[in-house]
């Protein structure tokens, strides 16, 4: 069994086409179900984003499970199969692991370096945890892949560039503005990326904070946050959305929601509006996918809108080359480790087979000794027993100990391989020997590319948010 990933993002796609393929939390857990169904998938975990939608499944046949994957997605998103291959990317294996540590560690995000994606790996496995989609393969991947990415900004300076999207688009906010300090802000949605937003409009002085949510007591929530760090805030239900527009000098929307959630009314509206100062500059950073905020708001005098598109284009999304570079190499150390580990785990059950032979082989010779000397004393019986095992033992100590170092090198499944052979270890012993463990509650509180068309202790993560039925969709 293999991991197969197949995704669009930031990198591959444009944004029209990520607002089509983007899955929501509401769609992530019926997708989840799907590919369960499917034969060729044991395991599935999606990892979806403003920038990114990737789907991880544990597959026992390449092709089989890339057409079924392909399928999905084709589904989900009313896109034909040939647009959709045109931009997505396929990774498999140890490539698979590789893209996840890379994107855990922040190389593959909008805002080079940014710390949000660890939550958002997070969620996605918390949520296919509860579906009972996790197994043994992507617990021990996912597990790795955030230990990887908090090594990454602990060793680093990789998120000097900005720590989130949040932060360059408050950045380009200011250039239209000028210094946030005294201003007043809406955001709207309280789930993670809305505390990230609290917290960096905090950080910059804004006046008073109005936090717009569906749900009341989630904004108010954040309401009081943001009140925790000294600024004036004010909860308002999404009924309320044109109140905090007339007051707002920056809207940050981030729900995740499907369709407008500020129309051109809206703006169009709290910009007339008789308590507004005529002129008065609004800039709206959208972080949504898809987007929340309706295009033609951009067209509006004094409107400035930023969203994703205009991110992707920002120099400030960029880390420095040399710690670009650092964390390149700590990706390939960890992934260097992590694929060693799996192949040792691979080799163990063969070696534990071949333990399990030696003893029943073992056995069998004791009990012959019996038949033929059955007068033989008990002191003596164990003594022969004894030594017959100290044998066998250290027969078999040298070739086990340097199949599971060999088994660590690329190619090592083929001394394993050998060992069956050699010994006449029947196919499946080693599964049965040593079948995949379930994993506990407990233990949950760890090549190259095709086209898509081609024949726990989870690790903390930097960002302290919950989750919510408008989790937003942030790198």
């Amino acid at each position: 069994m293999s991991v197969l990933l197949v995704g669009i993002s930031h990198r591959s796609a444009p944004v029209a086409m990520l607002e089509k393929v983007a899955i929501t939390d509401a769609d992530r857990p019926k997708l989840i179900d799907r590919m369960l169904a499917s034969s060729h998938i044991s395991e599935a975990m999606i990892v979806s984003t403003c920038n990114r939608v990737e789907i991880y499944a544990v597959v026992d046949a390449f092709h089989g499970g890339l057409a079924d994957v392909g399928e999905l997605l084709t589904a989900h998103s009313g896109l034909p199969m040939p647009e959709l291959t045109r931009h997505a990317y396929v990774r498999y294996s140890e490539a698979a692991a590789e893209h996840l540590f890379a994107v855990a560690s922040g190389l593959d995000s909008m805002v080079v370096g940014e710390q949000q994606v660890l939550s958002q790996i997070r969620s996605a496995y918390t949520t296919a945890d509860a579906q009972q989609a996790i197994g043994r393969t992507l617990h021990e991947l996912s597990q790795q892949a955030l230990r990887v990415g908090k090594r990454v900004h602990s060793e680093t300076g990789i998120d000097r560039a900005g720590a989130s999207v949040v932060s360059v688009a408050l950045d380009r906010a200011s250039t239209v503005l000028g210094p946030l300090a005294g201003r007043t802000a809406a955001v709207i949605g309280a789930g993670a990326m809305g505390g990230l937003s609290v917290a960096h409009l905090s950080r910059a002085g804004i006046d008073e904070i109005l936090v717009v949510n569906r749900t009341i007591e989630r904004a108010e929530r954040l309401a009081a946050t943001a009140e925790s760090h000294g600024v004036t805030a004010r909860a308002y239900e999404l009924s309320r959305l044109a109140e905090a527009l007339v007051a707002a000098d920056v809207v940050i929307t981030c729900t995740g929601a499907v369709g407008s959630v500020v129309t051109l009314a809206d703006a169009h509206n709290a910009l007339s509006h008789s308590e507004r100062r005529t002129g008065r500059p609004l800039v709206f950073c959208d972080l949504g996918l898809p987007r929340d905020v309706d295009h033609a708001v951009a067209g509006l005098p004094g409107v400035t809108v930023i969203d994703i598109e205009t991110l992707q284009r920002d120099p400030a999304a960029g880390a420095a080359a040399d710690d670009t570079a650092a964390a390149r190499a700590i990706v390939a150390d960890e992934l260097a480790k992590y694929l060693a580990g799996q192949r040792m785990a691979e080799v163990t059950p063969t070696v534990a087979a071949l333990r399990q032979r030696a003893a029943e082989v073992v056995e069998a010779e004791l009990l012959r000794l019996d038949s033929r000397l059955p007068g033989l004393a008990d002191p003596a019986r164990d003594e022969v027993a004894r030594t017959v095992r100290r044998v066998v033992d250290k027969l078999l100590h040298a070739p086990t100990v340097r199949v599971k170092q060999l088994a660590t090198t690329p190619g090592g499944d083929s001394y394993a391989e050998a060992l069956r052979e050699l010994f006449e270890l029947k196919p499946g012993a080693a599964q049965a020997v040593a079948a995949p463990m379930e994993i506990s509650r407990a233990e949950h509180n760890g090549a190259g590319w095709m086209s898509l068309d081609g024949d726990v202790a989870l690790a903390d993560d930097f960002t302290p948010g919950s989750h919510d039925d408008e989790q937003e969709r942030s790198t």
